[in-house]
């Protein structure tokens, strides 16, 4: 901790210049990624079976603001946070434990280190403390190697709900990494004059997931790496055993993604699960195995949805949510929520089923694009009186993205504007 502390001095014919040094950024960076849903497989992921995660097109936006005003500031409105610090103490402070070598989970000393720069409130909840110590992290990390540290300001909100499975840490972590990398010349901005949208290279990304992947451990400790990965890559992936696999093309589907706004807890469910098989092995092993040819199946049928998109397609993705849903009952992980979510789809004639860990929290239903916007609007309508919040959006949906201040809608400006 002394060396944490450890205070150096300047050359007294020096005077530090905190702001961005030679041709580094000097105007506004937006940045946006996405969040994600599991299509198939949650929980059989767990034993060993194939996931499908998916990009969701509710999406974190980031703007940075480079400045000369010797401050570094995080504004995350959807929280209620907002914070600075001084970048003249944050450059005097020892960061040697941030020295990257092997990437390994960061250690409860480091997290103590950047608890004490944070300087917290005696009030502020966890869940805020971990997005705080996560910018600064990847600010401290990614920014260390330059003489100066860079005077910012960040702003990030989004349009996707916290603690809902749907990948909001994970796209909040990517937003930051590519930022910082960007305003520190790590990697190039992609973004052309006149261009309202442009996306990182493939070898930019990595770096980006890299990143990404460390804020998530700030948060999560120890995640799967899914989650970043789908924000930073966007599209599908597959996941089974550790190993992450892009699907070629997939296409972007409409969905109403509904939040039943019932709190759950992952652990408790997964552990349900597990006991189920313990005390069930020649009933519920099957039923991994089945939810596993499920996510295969889907898999296929997106393969041929890329080429040539027909709507025999959709009947097959119906189905298979609907053999996917009743399993996950099977399985115990479903709610009473759920059950009124699948039922108000099915009056409708659409098809419904959990997403992520079950026992509440957030469904899916797919929205053929035959469907009429009078019987979308309808479903909502019976869903919103239920109590559950519902968004009309899409899946499948580009990774990690820099804007055009021009291409971003009103909404967004306003979120990033604190309005």
């Amino acid at each position: 901790m002394d060396a944490w502390l450890l205070w150096l001095s300047f050359p007294n014919s020096e005077s530090p210049s905190w702001g961005f040094p030679g041709s580094m950024l000097s105007e506004a960076l937006l940045v946006s990624a996405p969040g994600k849903v599991i299509l198939h497989g949650e929980h059989a992921v767990v034993h060993g079976k194939v996931a499908l995660a998916v990009a969701l097109n509710l999406r974190t936006f980031l703007r940075l603001q480079p400045h000369n005003g010797g401050k570094v500031g995080l504004n995350l409105p959807n929280i209620g946070i907002k914070q600075t610090w001084d970048v003249a103490r944050l450059q005097l402070l020892d960061t040697s434990f941030l020295e990257q070598g092997d990437i390994t989970a960061i250690t409860p000393e480091q997290m103590e280190n950047l608890k004490e720069v944070a300087v917290f409130r005696e009030d502020s909840a966890d869940h805020r403390q971990l997005a705080v110590l996560a910018f600064l992290y990847l600010y401290l990390s990614i920014c260390r190697k330059h003489r100066a540290l860079p005077s910012l300001d960040i702003v990030v909100w989004s349009e996707l709900p916290t603690g809902a499975g749907l990948g909001s840490s994970a796209a909040y972590s990517v937003c930051l990494a590519a930022a910082l990398l960007t305003a520190c010349e790590e990697i190039p901005n992609p973004l052309k004059d006149k261009e309202p949208v442009s996306r990182w290279t493939e070898e930019d990304l990595e770096l980006i997931n890299k990143w990404a992947f460390q804020g998530e451990r700030v948060i999560h400790g120890s995640p799967s790496g899914v989650d970043n990965a789908v924000s930073t890559w966007g599209g599908a992936l597959r996941y089974q055993q550790g190993k992450i696999s892009s699907l070629k093309r997939p296409p972007a589907l409409k969905i109403l993604l509904t939040n039943t706004k019932i709190p759950r807890s992952t652990k408790t469910l997964v552990s349900g699960v597990r006991s189920r098989l313990l005390k069930f092995p020649g009933i519920v092993a099957p039923l991994l195995t089945s939810i596993d040819a499920i996510s295969v199946e889907c898999e296929r049928v997106l393969g041929e949805m890329a080429a040539a998109p027909a709507p025999e397609h959709y009947l097959v993705l119906e189905e298979l949510i609907d053999m996917n849903q009743h399993h996950l009952n099977a399985l115990g992980v479903g709610h009473a929520s759920l059950d009124r979510l699948c039922q108000v789809a099915r009056a409708h004639g659409l098809h419904s089923k959990l997403t992520g860990a079950g026992g509440g929290g957030c469904g899916i239903t797919l929205l053929r694009p035959d469907l009429e916007g009078p019987e979308v609007e309808a479903t909502k309508q019976e869903l919103t009186r239920d109590g559950f919040d519902c968004w009309e959006t899409s899946i499948g949906a580009p990774g990690v993205s820099v804007h055009s201040a021009a291409s971003l809608d009103a909404a967004v400006r306003q979120g990033l504007d604190g309005l």
